[in-house]
């Protein structure tokens, strides 16, 4: 399953690549990276969302 969600109260992009358990996660500076117990990335978070995109694609986002 691939799944892309907007998180407005953490502004915080989603990427689901798996459904997957999430074992453990790496901090890489504004994106936190989720892995499975066998190391496959599951889910990755994109912080401070709104300070890289515009108003614009952020509310296609929540649209979408």
């Amino acid at each position: 399953m691939k799944k892309i969600s907007y998180s407005k109260d953490v502004d915080a992009l989603l990427i689901e690549l798996s459904n997957d358990a999430i074992a453990y996660a790496e901090n890489e500076g504004d994106v936190i990276l989720h892995y499975s117990q066998d190391d496959k990335l599951i889910l990755v978070e994109i912080l401070d969302f709104r300070r890289l995109v515009s108003t614009e694609t952020i509310s296609e986002l929540l649209t979408a």
